[in-house]
């Protein structure tokens, strides 16, 4: 019998801890299926984060080791250096990558180091029960915010991709989606791009990932889903925002 589909070798035979509906089991399974048919499971290191995928270890079949929260990109930039010869990258949601870890994400840009970044972005903190975040859209009511984020009082959102394509060293910036199966082809090739342009040496690579939190956004998962498409989308707008080996660079 032809086998059609299987588990990617990257993915462990592991339950998930992940909420219903939570977007981080289809990245998980996104990243697995690249790194098995890139062919590179021996020679990958992930960094996991602190924030809801800070058990990622669990999940994935090959190297990854742990970072203080925010540091993901300096722990990503000592493996890098030290071997070269290895695929490596981080792990991020917004709290950790937006937040703690803002000064970090930009210098490791500014440097342009030859890593990849998943950047997922929920609009929310996630592991510590749904505050605000860097991420949190104007009028999204959080446990921070019961009446909503008021931009004269807590600020604008941080638009991580916007910010990036200012910054020289970056090579490869996408925004991309996971609220319905073409917007997932299209994330899946993001990623794959973001891990190539690692391997041919040219630099600095980060792929935004629009993602679900339907338990702290009081939402079921079809809802958020929607919330994604409709609302979402709208304030960090997918696309390709910088690739120098494309027509933008």
């Amino acid at each position: 019998m032809e086998v059609i589909y299987k588990k990617p070798e990257s993915l462990k035979e592991e339950v998930t801890t992940y909420c219903p509906g939570c977007g981080h089991g289809i990245i998980h399974k996104l990243i697995a299926e690249i790194i098995d048919e890139l062919d590179i499971r021996e020679k990958t290191i992930g960094i996991a984060p602190v924030g809801c995928a800070v058990l990622a270890y669990n999940f994935f079949n090959f190297d990854v080791t742990e970072s203080a929260h925010g540091r993901a990109p300096a722990v990503a930039t000592a493996i890098k250096r030290l071997l070269p010869d290895r695929v490596v990258f981080t792990y991020q949601g917004d709290g950790d990558l937006a937040a703690i870890g803002t000064a970090e994400i930009i210098h490791a840009a500014a440097r342009g180091e030859n890593i990849t970044v998943i950047f997922v972005n929920n609009a929310v903190y996630g592991m510590t029960k749904g505050q605000m975040a860097p991420t949190t859209l104007p009028e999204q009511k959080t446990t921070t915010t019961i009446y909503g984020r008021k931009v004269n009082y807590h600020g604008y959102p941080l638009k991580v991709c916007e910010l990036l394509s200012q910054i020289d060293g970056v090579y490869y910036l996408e925004r991309v989606s996971i609220d319905s199966v073409p917007n997932i082809i299209k994330t899946k090739a993001a990623i794959k791009k973001g891990f190539l342009y690692q391997i041919e040496n040219k630099g600095f690579s980060l792929i935004e990932i629009l993602s679900t939190c339907p338990v702290n956004w009081k939402m079921s998962p079809k809802q958020a889903l929607n919330w994604i498409k409709e609302v979402m989308s709208k304030y960090f707008v997918p696309g390709v925002y910088k690739d120098k080996g494309g027509q933008n660079g």
